[in-house]
């Protein structure tokens, strides 16, 4: 059996962990490995080990310990939900999980800017990832002001998109699922 793994791509409050979690709920043997709950976890627990600015280097190593893990010592799928911006870095891990023999799937979430800023405003998730006194509109205005590239055909061996259309996410799940039953 070839196992998948399903990295999300998208901005904040894109949608990427209510997709992760739908489709862990059909995808059989699967498991969704997200970095805010490690930020989260590090934030509990950890407070004084946090880097006081730059890259959270912390959180990336956590991550890559339990995606080394899930890869190495189980036969799960794997749900990769973050937000995977940059086309380098979404290249390293998608050549990463290629190399273990894992068929690839990118989903981006495409979401209008406008229709985020609406999601960002109306949130009531925890701001318990952040490092600092920084806010979801925070994020999302670093994100809008980043160099991001959306995803292209052939950086993964599929490649999906959800919009703002409601019927995107119950199809690309679908779509997924049957990528599973031909592996």
């Amino acid at each position: 059996m070839n196992r998948i793994v399903v990295v999300t791509v998208g901005k904040t409050h894109s949608g990427k962990t209510t997709f992760a979690k739908q489709l862990e709920l059909q995808l059989k043997n699967a498991v969704i490995i997200d970095q805010d709950n490690h930020a989260s976890f590090i934030n509990a627990y950890y407070k004084s080990l946090r880097p006081k600015e730059g890259p959270n280097m912390l959180k990336y190593a956590v991550t890559q310990t339990i995606v080394d893990y899930a890869v190495n010592q189980t036969d799960c799928h794997i749900v990769l939900c973050n937000s995977n911006l940059a086309r380098n870095g979404r290249m390293d891990v998608l050549d990463y999980f290629r190399n273990k023999g894992f068929i690839t799937i990118l989903v981006n979430f495409d979401i209008p800017d406008d229709v985020l800023q609406v999601r960002v405003t109306e949130s009531q998730r925890s701001k318990d990832i952040f490092r600092s006194a920084s806010t979801f509109d925070d994020v999302l205005a670093r994100q809008l002001k980043s160099e991001t590239s959306a995803p292209e055909l052939g950086e993964a061996d599929y490649l999906f998109v959800v919009s703002c259309n409601e019927v995107d996410v119950p199809m690309v799940i679908k779509k997924i699922m049957k990528i599973n039953e031909l592996t």
